[in-house]
């Protein structure tokens, strides 16, 4: 098991190791979390990444969609989850709306960082939201642009549906992200395309691309930690695996899920598009 292994004295990890992680070819393992209990259990099975998503407002608060979360949400479950962490870096989602102008953007972001303690911000949107990521990290806000399927958009959308199946739309995509990294995006994560189109976004970016639902050509995968564990209720996205199916307790599917991801033996062919 990949997990575990020599973690517990390890240095917090850093946007540094992530590139070193994508120059060398070792897959980036991240899970949400929501509160400090989870988080120390994702931190010793070895993940590497924990994000504090707005899909809270859904597995935790029972909303339909991520759209009533707000910045204070957040700021809550963010400082929960930090304090539970020693080795894995710290992500917190822009709440809807939360970088609708650069003011809005960057009281947002930095009382993630300040009060909450994330070392990077996640935002939806391509090239549109270039100009907000450049205004936030000319200020030293690491922000990680977030492209596909935009769970922020679910009305406008329609549904949860696969993008970048069209052509036009794939190159479309392809250009967000370089937008985005042009803009001084530090990670990009792609939710919810075809395989191919995550390998051509991956393969196009110098910074590193998580995938969710992205195929396995990506430079690490991200899920929903509810999701993997099986309490998430009604029906899951076909990407998610269920790592509690044959494991004997959580940290068990924690560590299974690290040494997937790290193995290459998720995503599996029956979870891509």
């Amino acid at each position: 098991m990949y997990a575990g292994k020599g973690l517990e004295d390890a240095k917090p990890l850093t946007l540094t190791d992530f590139r070193k992680m994508r120059e060398t070819g070792e897959k980036i393992a991240c899970l949400t979390a929501y509160d400090a209990s989870f988080a120390a259990l994702e931190d010793a099975a070895g993940v590497d990444l924990v994000l504090v998503g707005d899909s809270l407002g859904m597995v935790l608060q029972g909303h339909d969609s991520t759209v009533p979360v707000t910045v204070d949400d957040l700021i809550y479950h963010c400082r929960a989850v930090a304090r539970g962490l020693q080795r894995a870096f710290l992500m917190g989602d822009m709440p809807f709306m939360s970088y609708a102008t650069r003011d809005r953007a960057l009281d947002s972001a930095s009382r993630l960082m300040q009060e909450g303690g994330a070392k990077m911000i996640k935002l939806e949107g391509g090239e549109i939201e270039a100009d907000i990521v450049d205004y936030l990290t000319a200020r030293g806000i690491p922000v990680c642009g977030h492209i596909g399927l935009q769970p922020q958009l679910i009305h406008k959308l329609g549904g949860f549906r696969v993008q970048g199946r069209e052509a036009d739309a794939a190159e479309a995509m392809l250009k967000d992200a370089k937008a985005l990294e042009d803009a001084g995006a530090d990670m990009l994560l792609v939710e919810c395309v075809p395989a191919d189109l995550g390998k051509r976004i991956a393969g196009q970016a110098s910074v590193p691309v998580i995938g969710i639902g992205a195929g396995p050509d990506t430079d690490g995968q991200i899920l929903v930690s509810y999701d993997i564990l099986d309490i998430t209720r009604g029906r899951k996205p076909r990407f998610v695996q269920n790592f509690m199916q044959g494991a004997e307790n959580v940290q068990a599917a924690l560590g299974a899920y690290v040494e997937a991801v790290k193995g290459g033996s998720y995503p599996a062919p029956e979870h891509c598009f």
